[in-house]
């Protein structure tokens, strides 16, 4: 009994459903790599434990399905390059590291053996392979991926946990590693798809180059206060419930507050907790999944409270306000057609016509009879 329910854990850890917010970020993701131009850069910002590695998953199926006949007849083409980017351990960005990862995704051959193509090396006896890595500068790893995106011609270069990316010192820097990206799109003419939660914000308005483009692709939780979403949740509940690998699935639906509140309406924070829960089952020996087995693996509520002030933060940042359209429409120099007049700006007066009086309060009582004498 215990082997297979361990097996029926494992399979469950792997399952990955179709939620409708799912499906809407993968048509999303798969209409700007169709529609965009060959040099865009997209960013997919989602809140940590949505599922966007599994939206990259789903994504690189989707291409490789539909690339399969060409590959039939290109045996040296790629569907897509994905890789994770790695966080960094000095606080900067090894770009030197994600460019062998992206070599190594390639399947380029004898990247230890690589030699500097603008500085010969001139020594009597061979340089050990990590004396030539560790004197390959981080420009010519850059021109080797550009040679070999260009040759192995993938349909995107998917990066996960591209939030990493931004771990450098200063707005400056920050800058550069755009630019970095933006210049490997370009040369290239191959889509990058930068997925990563919010921090990955801190992209979207450092270019004009880059919101001229680039293609936002937003991958939200499930909000309570909107019931579309809350139907959506508890529809989740119930479908994850019922792939629970155990004899009589349980009633999950019942506590779907319960279980919104310790996952802030993320479908992989869910599974996770629904997979440590199996693990607490298993440990006292039982066959059926119980309330105390849920409140044994849930999130502590200050986790929760601080994974929710992120997500609040970033989705502040996603949501277009009013306050930022009427400043748009004041820089422009355009009047406000719904009748408020822009931030700092007086409101106009009418013009009067020749003759018409200035609006004033005119005298009454004792005092108005003095004047009329």
């Amino acid at each position: 009994m215990a082997s297979s329910l361990e097996v029926g854990l494992q399979q469950f850890r792997s399952l990955t459903i179709a939620h409708p917010h799912l499906v809407a970020a993968r048509e999303r993701l798969m209409t700007a790599l169709a529609d965009s131009p060959r040099n865009c850069v997209i960013l997919v910002f989602g809140p940590t434990g949505v599922g966007k590695t599994t939206l990259r998953a789903r994504v690189e199926s989707d291409i490789t399905a539909s690339l399969a006949p060409e590959l039939q007849h290109d045996l040296e083409r790629l569907t897509v390059v994905s890789v994770e980017a790695v966080a960094p351990d000095s606080g900067n960005f090894n770009w030197r590291d994600h460019f062998k990862r992206l070599l190594e995704a390639m399947r380029e051959p004898l990247i230890e053996y690589k030699l500097d193509r603008k500085k010969p090396m001139r020594r009597a006896t061979p340089l050990l392979p990590f004396e030539r890595v560790s004197r390959w500068s981080g420009a010519e790893y850059q021109y080797a991926v550009e040679q070999a995106l260009r040759y192995r011609k993938p349909a995107a270069v998917l990066i996960d946990e591209a939030q990493h990316l931004a771990k450098m010192g200063s707005g400056r820097r920050l800058l550069d590693q755009l630019d970095v990206i933006k210049s490997i799109a370009g040369r290239t003419a191959t889509p990058h798809v930068l997925v990563g939660a919010y921090d990955l914000v801190a992209f979207r308005n450092l270019s004009g180059q880059l919101s001229r483009r680039g293609v936002d692709v937003h991958f939200g939780r499930y909000r309570a206060d909107r019931p579309a979403d809350r139907a959506a949740f508890v529809n989740v509940v119930r479908t994850l419930a019922a792939r629970l690998p155990l004899s009589e699935p349980p009633d999950l639906a019942k506590d779907w507050e319960f279980l919104y509140e310790r996952s802030i309406g993320c479908v992989g924070i869910l599974k996770d907790w629904l997979v440590k829960a199996l693990f607490a089952m298993m440990r006292r020996s039982g066959h059926q999944l119980e309330r105390r087995d849920l409140n044994a693996s849930a999130l502590p509520v200050s986790q929760c409270e601080k994974l929710l002030s992120e997500c609040l933060e970033g989705e502040t940042h996603m949501e277009e306000t009013p306050d930022g359209r009427l400043r748009l429409r004041a820089h422009l120099g355009l009047d406000d057609e719904l009748g408020q007049h822009p931030p700092g700006q007086a409101s106009r007066q009418p013009r009067r016509r020749p003759g018409q009086r200035l609006p004033k309060r005119d005298a009454i009582g004792a005092s108005a009879a003095v004047h009329a004498s």
